[in-house]
């Protein structure tokens, strides 16, 4: 596996790299799907509460989720904004096909009493959202429903924290679909995507954070790079 390009000592994968990438974690070193989503979710209830000041009681938190792994990230976040004193609601897009790991996430979240919405959820009148509908998988303009899920929380007018990549955003090119989603904080996991690489893909992205979920050190070895996490857990590219 080669990187597109190293920018800085640091890799931007595309989305087959980056897909390669997960395997490899998972499949060579044992590291299960399970253990990334729980890393990731956390990862971005944290930065999330870093971003409302340093606490969350009280405040209101949307988590737009997809029935992908994206989406389960996004319910481990909620899981934990809810137990840190957030009043949390999850817009679920697809419930009858959502994924098996993500469909863990889900019933964790509705053990724990969060509010669980269809995908016609009001994202209204919240402090901050987070979007978890499409991963760096996703090729081409969204559909139905995640595409009016989007145009909604552009609409609100409202901070968004993107769980890995804007959705709508292709994670190799970096070309914006319509719709995409307009972050004000991308979170993204492992590597940065190579379509971060594209300047036009910055206003869609906002500031972008890159967060360790527990590769191993021979994934970056592999492509050339030393971990990125010698200081930090989480590292602003910009």
């Amino acid at each position: 596996m080669s990187p597109v390009q190293l920018v800085g000592g640091m890799a931007y994968l595309t989305a087959d790299e980056m897909r390669a990438a997960d395997e490899e974690t998972v499949g060579k070193h044992g590291v299960s799907v399970l253990a990334l989503m729980e890393s990731a979710g956390a990862a971005t209830a944290g930065l999330t509460r870093s971003m409302l000041g340093g606490a969350v009681v009280g405040r209101k938190i949307a988590v737009l989720a997809g029935k992908g792994n994206n989406g389960g990230d996004g319910m481990v976040a909620a899981r934990h904004l809810h137990n840190w004193g957030a009043n949390v609601m999850v817009s679920l897009s697809e419930r009858s096909s959502i994924g098996e790991v993500p469909a863990l996430q889900l019933s964790s979240v509705e053990r724990a009493g969060i509010s669980v919405t269809g995908p016609d959820g009001s994202v209204g009148g919240f402090d901050i959202l987070i979007d978890a509908l499409l991963g760096y998988g996703s090729r081409g303009a969204p559909r139905e429903p995640v595409r009016t899920m989007i145009l909604s929380a552009n609409a609100a007018r409202t901070p968004i924290v993107a769980v890995d990549i804007p959705s709508g955003l292709d994670a190799t090119t970096g070309v914006a679909s319509d719709p995409c989603v307009t972050a004000t904080a991308t979170l993204t996991f492992g590597f940065p995507k190579a379509g971060f690489l594209n300047p036009k893909s910055r206003e869609f992205v906002g500031k972008l954070y890159l967060s360790d979920i527990g590769f191993p050190l021979e994934v970056y070895q592999a492509v050339q790079q030393t971990t990125p996490f010698a200081r930090d857990t989480i590292v602003q590219i910009w």
